[in-house]
């Protein structure tokens, strides 16, 4: 027995040893390699360098570049209702002035050019204006991404409409898929805390709680690793500073591969939580959908489920734009 002591505590010197450099391996590519993994602004191929443009799908648009508060300049597309509403009686200005404006942050690949057929609904269907903007280090913005990057490029995006001659009357409504719920939470909790805050609504598709709460999810051999993701957009403690006078849209893929449905269920929980600005609770009951599914409305705010919907197809799940405009025409 004892002749197999040395080789017994030589293999565990030699485990210890493996799981140290493991460790070690995985500690440099969590602190090193996140943002490499979190902002994969190089996919699909070509993104960096061709972009899409509004007028390829008969879109109307300026070409703006947006100098953030740290001097990175970003690119933007807007996008503006460009006629006269004879029935109410508005000129064009007028017209542009009253109908929403949507604030567009779009998920952590590809670039904004990749998501001009959504805002094709929003301008042709729901007839509002739309700002696109381009995080920096995607498509033809410099810069570098990061979580304090992207949540300046926002400020930026918003600080411009609220600049502008005529959108600063137009409602704003903040649209954000995956990480760009992150953004748009982020910009809300921000810019929301007094009578005449900017932000009317938020939509959200398939964002997360919190980063370091998706890795053991995504990276299943990372997990033991999320404490070191600095990357945090926390959203589910940004949330509460929303006040509960602003509404929320939530939409849900069930069959979302890459943020676990679980997720979005936990924000729309403490979206139901939310305070008003007074301090004091909505006294509001809670109600499931017609459908009668995952479905919930809670006040002014929804959750909705798609029970097809995948992490980047939710979007086009039949009924999607439908709930989008019911909610848009609900906004006072």
């Amino acid at each position: 027995m004892s002749s197999y002591l040395p080789s017994l505590q030589t293999f565990v010197k030699a485990t210890a040893g493996t799981v140290a450099t493991l460790t070690c391996l995985a500690t440099i590519l969590v602190l090193a390699g996140q943002y490499y993994l979190i902002y994969p602004s190089y996919l699909p191929a070509e993104s960096r360098t061709v972009v899409d443009v509004p007028s390829k799908y008969g879109l109307p648009y300026e070409d703006l570049e947006l100098k953030t508060s740290d001097g990175v300049l970003i690119k933007a597309y807007l996008m503006l209702q460009n006629h006269t509403d004879h029935r109410h009686g508005l000129s064009e200005e007028e017209y542009i002035a009253s109908r929403p404006t949507v604030i567009m942050f779009h998920g952590n690949a590809g670039n904004f050019g990749h998501r001009i057929p959504l805002a094709r609904m929003f301008f042709n269907h729901m007839h509002c204006n739309v700002l696109m903007v381009c995080y920096r280090g995607y498509g033809l913005s410099k810069g570098s991404p990061s979580e304090r990057g992207l949540q300046k490029d926002a400020q930026a995006g918003l600080d411009y409409l609220l600049a502008h001659p005529v959108l600063k009357r137009s409602p704003i409504v903040l649209y954000g898929q995956s990480i760009g719920g992150a953004v748009a939470i982020d910009l809300a909790s921000k810019n929301q805390q007094t009578p005449d805050a900017p932000i009317r609504a938020l939509i959200l598709e398939n964002t997360f709680t919190s980063l370091p709460a998706l890795v053991p999810h995504v990276m299943p051999p990372l997990g033991r690793f999320a404490f070191l993701c600095h990357q945090k957009w926390d959203s589910a403690s940004k949330v509460p500073s929303i006040p509960a006078e602003t509404p929320v849209l939530m939409l849900s893929g069930v069959k979302d591969e890459i943020v676990p449905r679980e997720h979005m269920r936990r924000l729309w929980t403490v979206v139901k939580a939310r305070k008003r600005r007074d301090g004091t609770t909505e006294k509001v009951v809670s109600r499931s959908g017609e459908k009668g599914d995952g479905d919930e409305v809670h006040g002014n705010s929804k959750f909705v489920e798609f029970p097809s919907g995948t992490h980047n197809d939710t979007c086009v799940q039949a009924g999607y734009w439908n709930v989008i405009a019911d909610f848009m025409s609900n906004l006072s």
